[in-house]
């Protein structure tokens, strides 16, 4: 059993919801990711999500795109970034997972990229820019390899394409709750419960729910509907807004988003 689903295991023992946290690795450099990382497995996130920047983020609002330029700029590599979940590694068992375009992993290789995210500690993989009948090649090094390909579904999602992932999804199945970039406002809390619903019909695999969760009430309504609940724009926009406390209310705004899912 991965460290993935022996997390969703034992938050569903317990009658809980998975709160996943997403952060650029590298904004604003690979040392406060690390630290915001140990901060948040430490009060309330149950799964890391860290973004590879990429020059050319399709799936990506302003909030993360901007994000992903300040982490090219410091320097941020998926090379270090493997590094830095080494170094995680040793001091939380908080599951790490990576989301990377798919270029970025094309040119690591995809084998040796599978090797060494294993290697350092890595449990999932999210590639936004590939189906799964795109996966043909990367899908089955990283089941070798024992690393989690946790795949996208979306509201236009067909039943074909749902019932695809269901059986190739690993950790978790990632539904996007609107057609739009991260960042953007989530409206048809309705619609997210039917199509998580019909997801369900496929598998027994959680499913988790991302993309226009801004506000602890937002969490607790999808924390309803879903298996896990997942903040990014949010997060990463109040590490853009900087100062001496952004740490601190991180840590605040995780603490109540991930009570407000105990509340649901």
């Amino acid at each position: 059993m991965s460290r993935l689903q022996a997390t969703f295991q034992k938050l569903s023992g317990r009658g809980e919801k998975a709160l996943i946290a997403y952060l650029m690795a590298g904004d604003p450099s690979l040392d406060e990711t690390e630290t915001y990382v140990l901060r948040l497995a430490e009060t309330g996130a149950d799964v890391i999500e860290l973004g590879v920047p990429f020059s050319d983020p399709i799936a990506d609002g302003p909030v993360i795109q901007q994000a992903a330029e300040r982490a090219l700029r410091s320097g941020t590599s998926l090379k270090k970034i493997l590094a830095m979940a080494r170094s995680l590694r040793t001091k939380t068992q908080v599951p790490l997972v990576l989301m990377a375009y798919y270029n970025s992993i094309f040119r690591y290789g995809e084998a040796a990229f599978c090797r060494d995210a294993v290697a350092a500690g890595v449990d999932g993989l999210i590639v936004p820019d590939m189906p799964t009948d795109e996966a043909g090649t990367i899908h089955p090094l990283a089941e070798a390899a024992g690393l989690d390909v946790i795949f996208l579904l979306a509201p236009t999602s067909t039943g074909k394409r749902q019932a695809s992932v269901a059986r190739l999804s690993r950790g978790f199945i990632y539904y996007v709750s609107l057609t739009g970039i991260t960042g953007a406002k989530l409206t048809d809390k309705a619609d997210v419960e039917k199509n998580v619903r019909e997801i369900r019909r496929y598998t027994k695999t959680p499913v988790a729910v991302g993309f226009g969760i801004k506000t602890p009430e937002d969490a607790c309504e999808v924390a309803r509907i879903a298996d896990g609940v997942i903040v990014g724009s949010a997060l990463v926009k109040i590490i853009a807004e900087g100062g001496s406390s952004a740490s601190d209310r991180l840590v605040s705004f995780t603490r109540s988003l991930k009570s407000a899912t105990l509340d649901s």
